[in-house]
């Protein structure tokens, strides 16, 4: 991610302005560590440690080459060696030649070593001692400044600090060699990874996954689907929040766009239909890859290296359609995008933040998480998720289940016969990181009234308020299962529509189906005669102008007239028994016509859509009580 001899260079150059002097007088040393620069230069570093080992060797007191190798081991990772070695050479600091500037060098060289072994308390103070000793020359240079901010930035991050307990995944789970970017499902229930035996060319990546039984534990993870997983690489998947739509990644596949493309599979009728190549919209030339689906599936991010971005990997998306293509992909913007890379996007389930991994934004250290919250549809400005999520080492990927308890991920480990694996964990999320409102997930059956029959209706939760789409799934044609998402304090209707249907409208907050673990929807096949109550559609009290809240259910009535030619219906609005009953006549039939203006403004003829005003004459309940005189204040719509 970052190129090493740029930082070597820097690191090198930033220490030593101007005519070079020594700590020492022996020319033998002096040589070896004037061999040892050049050597650096050329980018051989193990023989320019070997030069300032040798240096050393001649002079024990050379403490420019201490220094000077301590920041190649550094530069290679070899940290355990570097802090021996600058600790050999800091033991020397007592030495009749040593100066300031020395004492400076190897402030400097144990401020970044301390940083890349994640002792960031011990690495601020460091930086705090030695800051003052540095000149004011080195003070203008590029990396001290970058130094600097980093600084600035451990300074708000090294106060109460929270605890996590990383959690292995137990058995049937982590069985195999490699595994790796772990995702859920909504309700938690089924966990999807891809599986690798192992690090060789030949070695293929599966997408496999895994269910919890009655009992809580996971099955034995099997491959997904013979129709997904295929004789080249499948991996680095995402799927909703039901479990749905599947879109992964494939490298080098014969179809492919690029090195690696993203792939759709939709599951119809509880089997998945063959994967399809995203196409020219969303692939590139380049690299497309680790994707993440909003959780209906609406809107796609990934990760790509193709041209029009800001710098190395960036975030990208493409959108839905309705009828089902996939929009051009666009770049998420330089909120989020910079020079450096994004990768690893993952969108919460309540589609108002996104989580991804940067090197480019400040952090700790090689990649770090960040969040950014999606505010009147703009990314802000991206969030450390801070310690000990983020630390030194590369943090690529996390998951978050719905209901914001864990935060599953991957963790890389060598084993004695130096074998990499990789290996699932989870942690608590920590609750002071703010996800947003709570998520309730359910669950339910959509199926004809008359025969009992499951139907692939389409549900939608629209937020009343500002007539936008929250969630839209689709119930399974073989079973009419589907899954519902209902943020905790949205205002909000459930719309189930089948073409050939009546459609079923709710009031989520007034019929409290959230609180519904197994919702039974039916819906009548349209024939005349056949009545639904027209839900959300709202007046002011002892008015009959409708109310801004209305325009959902006032869209779908002319969608489902638009979609049934033949079809003409009766308004029907009704009242409570509070006033006369000549007045609620009168204003039963105003309101009745308010929907009718609706309609025909929308395009639809005067004939299709007849009225009535019915007044407090058909109760649904008895007016016993505030609430049901709620009930009977209503709008009905009947086939003629």
């Amino acid at each position: 991610m970052r190129p090493v001899f740029l930082f070597v260079l820097v690191f090198f150059l930033s220490l030593h302005v101007g005519a070079q002097t020594y700590s020492i007088i022996d020319g033998k040393a002096i040589k070896f560590y004037q061999q040892a620069e050049e050597l650096t230069l050329s980018r051989q570093y193990n023989e320019a440690i070997s030069k300032y080992q040798a240096a050393i060797a001649r002079e024990a007191s050379f403490l420019e080459a201490y220094v000077k190798a301590s920041q190649l081991l550094i530069t290679q990772g070899r940290l355990d060696e570097a802090e021996k070695m600058a600790l050999a050479g800091k033991s020397r600091l007592s030495g009749k030649n040593a100066t300031a500037k020395h004492v400076a060098d190897f402030g400097w060289v144990f401020s970044n070593l301390l940083l890349k072994q994640g002792k960031f308390a011990e690495a601020f103070r460091q930086f705090q001692e030695v800051d003052p000793l540095l000149d004011g020359t080195f003070k203008k240079s590029m990396y001290y400044l970058q130094m600097k901010t980093q600084m600035d930035f451990l300074s708000s991050q090294l106060d109460d600090i929270p605890s996590i307990e990383k959690e292995m995944l137990g058995s049937p789970l982590n069985e195999f060699n490699l595994q790796y970017f772990p995702v859920l499902t909504a309700d938690g229930n089924q966990i999807l990874f891809t599986k690798r035996d192992g690090t060789g060319n030949f070695d293929k990546e599966d997408i496999f996954t895994s269910f919890r039984d009655e009992s809580g534990r996971w099955t034995t993870p099997k491959s997904l689907a013979q129709t997904i997983n295929s004789a080249f690489n499948e991996g680095t998947c995402s799927v909703t929040a039901d479990g749905n739509i599947l879109i992964y990644t494939s490298c080098d596949a014969p179809d492919s766009q690029g090195s690696c493309d993203l792939y759709v599979a939709y599951k119809v009728n509880g089997n998945w239909e063959r994967p399809t190549n995203m196409g020219r919209k969303v692939n590139s030339s380049s690299w497309d890859s680790q994707p993440s689906l909003s959780a209906d599936g609406r809107i796609l991010f990934f990760s790509s290296d193709r041209r029009g971005g800001f710098g190395g990997n960036d975030i990208w998306f493409s959108i839905r359609q309705n009828d089902g293509s996939w929009s051009d992909a666009k770049n998420l913007g330089e909120s989020v995008n910079t020079p450096k890379d994004e990768i690893s996007p993952f969108m919460f389930f309540n589609n108002e933040i996104l989580f991804f991994a940067s090197d480019g934004h400040q952090g700790f250290g090689g990649m770090d998480i960040f969040l950014s919250r999606v505010k009147n549809g703009i990314f802000q400005t991206p969030e450390n998720l801070g310690l000990p999520i983020n630390d030194q080492l590369e943090q690529v990927a996390l998951f978050i289940t719905a209901q914001k308890e864990y935060a599953y991920y991957t963790e890389l480990t060598t084993e004695t016969a130096q074998n990499d694996r990789s290996l699932l964990y989870r942690f608590k999320f920590p609750e002071d990181i703010y996800l947003g409102e709570n998520l309730t997930v359910t669950e339910g059956k959509v199926f004809n009234a008359k025969t009992g029959q499951p139907i692939d209706a389409t549900l939608s939760l629209v937020s009343l308020t500002n007539d936008s789409t929250l969630y839209q799934f689709r119930a399974d044609g073989k079973t009419g299962e589907f899954v519902m998402l209902y943020p905790e304090n949205a205002v909000s209707g459930l719309y189930v529509e089948k073409k050939g249907f009546l459609p079923k409208i709710y009031n989520v907050e007034r019929d409290k189906i959230q609180n519904v673990d197994d919702l039974k929807v039916e819906l009548t096949p349209v024939a005349p005669g056949e009545e639904f109550v027209f839900e959300n559609v709202f007046f002011e009290f002892d008015q009959y102008d409708l109310k801004q809240e209305s325009k959902s259910s006032l869209k779908r009535l002319q969608k489902f007239l638009l979609e049934n030619p033949n079809v003409n219906i009766l308004i029907s609005g009704h009242t409570d028994n509070i006033g006369s009953s000549a007045y609620n006549q009168t204003l039963s039939l105003q309101r009745a016509k308010s929907v009718q203006s609706f309609l025909v403004a929308a395009g639809l003829h005067p004939g299709r859509v007849m009225v009535e005003g019915k007044g407090d004459k058909s109760p649904m309940v008895p007016n016993s009580s505030p609430k049901n005189q709620a009930l009977n204040r209503r709008i009905t719509i009947k086939i003629l």
